[in-house]
């Protein structure tokens, strides 16, 4: 959870960001004018933000910080006061959604919607007690059990029905998400599982005038298919299988190593491919292609996720290539960046009044939220001028198309 504060306090540093260290055209290209996004838009500072948490793990965010041994103790130690007073406030988690986690700092309450009660209260309360102007909640969360979409989560009505009698189809997740839009605050949602992307949350967000969108952070081996097959397809190069592998140590792994946890991950990992290359439309290129994915728990590796990924495709006159990928990269430094951005840019999004899915971020997630019967974009570069052009269209600027025939009259 975030805050923005009407105060300054803190300091910032270098964040690599899109908000914080992109640009953003405006005009022709030989206007030359490519602004930083965050001097374009006017979003909220960085000094601004207190950060606050939910953790069914006691650990204040200094000793978090220590314990999953993502950064190192010169980037730690400069901000350890500053860490040390961030606590997390009792979460709503159970064991049944994310079996491999046990938590001690977790909420009593007779049922779902107490519990969900209990958050909107907890809401309130960080809103008064920081001094804030707005709140924006971004699940950062472990990956629940699946849950199919059923009667339960159609209507709000039928929605807290289902939260007054405990009913195992509303996740803990689904709480926040009903805690936030009910407090009237943005909701982004990090982690592959059945959460706001409900009938029920997603008319109650539009009805509210809340700003919602999700799902799953992509930030690892998915970003990169996103960025590989719209090139595969823009040569109309064949693909007759995706092998990905992905090696993962620290507690996001170790969750995913439950086989309903992983079943989640993997319904938001497969999406992305049938959906850049369109085997509908290209039968001839993409029909029936072989995409596998695994996810491995190797406690040795920690934060450094590894991923291979091996990519059979075939080129003209039928000869068979391939394509190998090595990607060693450190989960939390690709996730950190990508969850501030939606906080600035949900609470942006809200000033501006806009309400219900935000699609235009789908640039950040690896099963973007569309409205019912719409696919979803997945195709980086679409998914970032999509974004691009959104901002500039709500600061009355000219979309850029890149066109570019005026240059040739």
């Amino acid at each position: 959870m975030a805050g923005v504060e009407s105060i300054r306090r803190g300091r910032s540093k270098p964040i690599g960001s899109l908000t914080q260290m992109a640009t953003i055209r405006l005009g022709k290209r030989t206007d030359k004018n490519s602004p930083l996004i965050k001097d374009f838009v006017p979003l909220a500072k960085l000094d601004d933000i207190v950060f606050g948490a939910w953790d069914p793990i006691p650990d204040d965010a200094l000793t978090a910080a220590k314990k999953a041994g993502v950064l190192e103790d010169r980037d730690i130690e400069p901000i350890a006061d500053f860490l040390r007073k961030i606590k997390p406030m009792p979460a709503v988690f159970d064991n049944k959604y994310v079996t491999r986690i046990h938590g001690t700092n977790v909420k009593k309450g007779k049922t779902k919607r107490d519990l969900a009660e209990q958050l909107r209260q907890d809401i309130r309360d960080f809103k008064s007690k920081n001094k804030c102007d707005r709140i924006v909640i971004v699940w950062c969360a472990s990956t629940e059990i699946f849950i199919k979409p059923g009667p339960q989560h159609a209507t709000i009505e039928q929605f807290e029905k289902a939260m007054d009698k405990n009913d195992d189809a509303i996740a803990p997740s689904m709480l926040y998400a009903y805690a936030a839009i009910m407090e009237g605050v943005p909701f982004a949602n990090g982690a592959p599982n059945l959460c706001v992307d409900t009938q029920a949350l997603i008319k109650l967000a539009q009805d509210r005038g809340v700003p919602i969108s999700g799902k799953d952070f992509k930030t690892g081996q998915t970003w990169m298919k996103t960025i590989v097959a719209p090139g595969l397809k823009a040569r109309m190069l064949g693909l007759a299988g995706w092998y990905s592998t992905n090696i993962l140590g620290n507690r996001d792994g170790e969750v995913l190593d439950d086989p309903q946890s992983f079943k989640t991950k993997e319904e938001s990992k497969l999406s992305v491919l049938h959906t850049i290359l369109q085997p509908e439309l290209y039968p001839d290129l993409y029909k029936d292609f072989s995409h596998v994915v695994r996810i491995n728990y190797y406690p040795p590796r920690g934060d450094n996720k590894e991923g291979w990924d091996n990519i059979d495709i075939i080129g003209w006159m039928n000869y068979p290539m391939q394509i190998k990928i090595n990607f060693l990269c450190r989960d939390s430094i690709l996730a950190a960046p990508i969850a501030l951005d939606l906080a600035l840019f949900s609470d942006f999004a809200q000033r501006a009044g806009m309400k219900g899915i935000q699609e235009w971020l789908s640039f950040y997630y690896k099963s973007p939220m569309t409205a019912p019967g719409l696919q979803p974009e997945h195709d980086l570069f679409i998914q970032q001028t999509k974004l691009k052009n959104t901002l500039r269209h709500l600061m009355g600027e000219d979309r850029i198309t890149h066109l570019g025939l005026e240059y040739y009259a």
